[in-house]
């Protein structure tokens, strides 16, 4: 990255510096607090100990929140073809009784 700046993220009380484009920033930010609250919801109800394991139970849990929503997100695609499908069907019959 030509244009790349370090950044300063804490998960579970340790710091992390990662380098990431100047309009990444934010988006670096929310993603390291994402991944701190999921951490700490998992650190504090169950019993899974090591930062490597709580690590990936949480990458886990927000990779299967992200392909929830993908597959909801194409399901209501489909359902607004199909609406768009029966809404030009239902133009076309009016305008042929004009």
């Amino acid at each position: 990255m030509a244009d790349s700046e370090t950044v300063t993220v804490s998960i579970l009380d340790k710091k992390y510096e990662v380098n990431c484009g100047p309009d990444e920033v934010a988006a670096l930010h929310e993603s390291a607090r994402l991944l701190d609250e999921k951490m700490r919801e998992i650190k504090s109800s169950s019993s899974v100990l090591g930062l490597d394991r709580i690590a990936v139970m949480a990458a886990l849990n927000i990779a299967n929140d992200l392909l929830t929503r993908g597959q909801q997100i194409n399901s209501t695609e489909q359902d607004f073809q199909q609406l768009d499908t029966k809404l030009s069907r239902a133009l076309k019959r009016a305008q042929s009784y004009s």
